[in-house]
């Protein structure tokens, strides 16, 4: 979970939310239950639950609705990342061994599937049929982007191209957890929209913010090799800044293709971070959370708002 002051006072409601979601592997299969204790110690800082409760907590929902709802997303971004990484063939996350990394890929797949059916029951136990409905498109929206990944590979994509992408991977998982916290709210139907929006921004500044770290990040902690995406054919902001100032570059368009070396990759990473589009991205982050900071204008004072508007410059800080 994460671990900054300002958050300090959210502990034991993230602590429920842990709670809750280890709650649903109960009487299952044990090699499940062990999958998710693996998943849950692997698991990262908790940036979803945390804008869910705070989002809530501002607005007047019930406390149980909120945690809940928050242990529903974690979960869902869980089964995600299973899939994921069996899809991507990762070894490791965050520096720890993934489940295909020591399991079949049809139990994977079942692990994946388990935990989105988990994920589906949590969200229903909030009695809101219009945050179920939401939590099923958001997994559409999921899937749907990563089927246009998969088939996008090949080519450069358009900024454009690329924003909507990450929004399907990334800002939608973001824009439910603000957006189902104001819906179950008590307060006013006017704060349902801004919250979307809100966690759409701070969900592309997150992306971009992980896509530089690709970059930059060091290989242990982040458990991948450096510019791993790329050399999985898997174009992000910083390789498409670098496209369009060097269109000539044929090394990108190997690494696209999957025809590149490991020497030319290599080479070809060293020139995108000496090139300058690292900071280009960083900057395009920090509007995103500028974006994001200005749709909270209108929302009741207090902590929650104040912890709202302190964590998006903390996301672009975070080295993991």
């Amino acid at each position: 979970m994460i671990d900054v002051g300002f958050l300090n006072y959210l502990e034991d409601k993230l602590v429920k939310v842990d709670q809750k979601m280890v709650s649903y592997s109960s009487g299952y299969h044990p090699d499940l239950m062990a999958a998710l204790d693996h998943l849950m110690v692997a698991g990262g800082k908790r940036i979803r639950p945390i804008v869910t409760l705070l989002m809530g907590i501002m607005l007047g929902a019930e406390e149980d609705k909120l945690i809940s709802l928050g242990a529903s997303i974690e979960l869902l971004h869980t089964a995600t990342l299973v899939h994921d990484d069996l899809i991507d063939g990762a070894l490791l996350r965050r520096g720890n061994p993934t489940l295909n990394s020591h399991w079949t890929p049809a139990a994977t797949v079942l692990t994946g599937d388990y935990i989105f059916a988990q994920a589906a029951r949590l969200a229903a136990e909030i009695g809101s049929t219009e945050a179920m409905s939401l939590f099923a498109e958001t997994l559409s929206i999921i899937v749907n982007g990563e089927l246009s990944q998969l088939f996008g590979k090949s080519q450069v994509p358009t900024r454009e191209d690329y924003y909507y992408r990450i929004y399907e991977k990334t800002g939608s998982l973001f824009a439910l957890s603000a957006r189902a916290a104001a819906m179950i709210s008590p307060a006013d139907r006017k704060y349902v929209e801004p919250a979307e929006i809100y966690g759409k921004e701070l969900g592309k500044a997150f992306q971009i913010v992980d896509d530089v770290l690709d970059f930059t990040g060091n290989q242990e902690r982040v458990g991948k090799p450096i510019g791993s995406d790329l050399r999985q054919g898997i174009p992000t902001l910083p390789a498409i800044y670098y496209g369009e100032q060097h269109p000539d570059d044929q090394v990108l368009l190997a690494c696209l293709d999957g025809t590149a070396t490991q020497e030319e990759a290599d080479g070809l990473i060293k020139r995108i971070n000496e090139s300058g589009v690292i900071d280009q991205a960083l900057a395009e982050a920090s509007l995103c959370v500028e974006n994001a900071i200005q749709n909270l204008e209108g929302f009741p004072e207090g902590r929650e708002k104040d912890a709202l508007s302190e964590l998006g410059p903390f996301l672009l800080n975070r080295d993991l």
